[in-house]
């Protein structure tokens, strides 16, 4: 009897163990889709990313005029650029849901996995904020111009950074340039993340609802969630389309229609969607340096989440305090809220959501604080 080319071939074989014969717990639901969507906004940002840079110029003078004659005289050149640009809020909803189940489900104890998932937010982050800059628009150059200047808030060496970033005293020609040059490059170190990421995740397995080892009651990854997944495709690429096509600026600034200005200052700088809560973050700290500490602790506590826990509970499900602690979050400011001046929004809206997004992770962590209440009450 001739070998199965599926489970003898090297590369055949490591496709199946992957995505056909991976052993997968057989209550995981449909918060573990976000995973493989993500994968599928990765790819969708990479080619139509591709198909934009044979058009764009990244040159000050021609960069938002070569945009402009992709979306205008490229034959398609509109709907890539669409997809492009929307794609990215869709990546940041996906990776966003995928970290919350995560927090909540207690996914953050296989480390490796958790680790390198972290490392690809951030990643994520650096090619979003330079992909903004390239269309040299009013939001495009004063976003970096802000952006960037943070690094000045570093003592000593702070000034030398932002100057080194910029490639001289003021974000010119060569600031577009090696941003676009980041942008082309990072999305391949992406991918081969996604594959460390993957390869920890397989090592390991995945994680339940339930949050108990599973490894006697696993299935076959295919067809049960292979057929889940390319359901979560197509209800994600049809509102991705769906935007595109019939409303592409929704998400968008009106500011970023007009070329760059250096000497025309808009009169309120804001980052896209999936940035407002390190803006939120930022502008309830008066103090510059202060601000900067507090934005990166926010993402960078996300680390330290796997040795903050103590409770003998992995998920929240079965744990209601920790669980009535994300009520905050529930409540706090809506995005909407974030993106308007500081003048008509008061700035006690958003110091406390910030605090208890800074605080959140230590103090629900104590092992003299929720555990031993969370499991006297398990136990009645």
């Amino acid at each position: 009897m001739a070998p199965n080319p599926r489970k003898s071939h090297p590369l055949l074989k490591m496709i199946n163990n992957s995505l056909v014969d991976l052993p997968t717990p057989p209550n995981i639901s449909i918060w573990w889709n976000f995973g493989s969507l993500l994968g599928i906004c990765l790819l969708t940002q990479i080619l139509t990313g591709l198909l934009l840079a044979m058009h764009y110029t990244a040159d000050t003078s021609l960069a938002f005029s070569s945009v402009a004659h992709t979306c205008r005289n490229v034959q398609y050149g509109w709907l890539i650029r669409n997809l492009h640009a929307n794609g990215a809020s869709f990546f940041f909803i996906c990776i966003y849901l995928h970290i919350g189940r995560g927090l909540y489900y207690g996914s953050y104890l296989y480390k490796e996995t958790w680790n390198t998932g972290i490392i690809l937010l951030l990643t994520l982050m650096a090619t979003a904020f330079v992909g903004y800059v390239l269309p040299w628009g009013q939001m495009s150059f004063w976003g970096a111009t802000v952006i960037t200047n943070l690094f000045s808030a570093i003592p000593y060496i702070g000034q030398t950074l932002v100057e080194w970033a910029w490639g001289g005293f003021s974000v010119d020609n060569p600031t577009l340039t090696r941003f676009f040059a980041l942008h082309f490059l990072l999305p391949f170190m992406i991918a081969g993340l996604t594959l460390i990421h993957l390869t920890f995740l397989h090592e390991s397995g995945s994680n339940n609802p339930l949050g108990i080892i599973s490894n006697c009651d696993k299935i076959p990854f295919h067809p049960y969630f292979s057929l889940k997944d390319i359901l979560g495709f197509i209800l994600m690429l049809l509102p991705l389309t769906a935007l595109a096509l019939f409303s592409p600026n929704l998400l968008g600034d009106p500011e970023n229609f007009t070329p760059a200005n250096p000497l025309v200052t808009p009169p309120h700088i804001k980052p896209e969607w999936y940035f407002l809560f390190a803006y939120a973050i930022l502008r309830s700290i008066p103090n510059k340096l202060g601000g900067v500490l507090a934005l990166a602790a926010s993402v960078l506590i996300l680390f330290l989440i796997p040795f903050l826990h103590k409770s003998k509970q992995r998920t929240m499900t079965f744990r209601p305090l920790s669980n009535s602690m994300l009520n905050p979050y529930r409540q706090s400011p809506h995005p909407h809220m974030n993106r308007q001046p500081t003048s008509s929004t008061p700035l006690h809206h958003h110091r406390p959501a910030s605090l208890h997004h800074l605080l959140y992770y230590p103090s629900s962590s104590l092992p003299l604080n929720w555990g031993p209440v969370e499991n006297k009450m398990l136990n009645h």
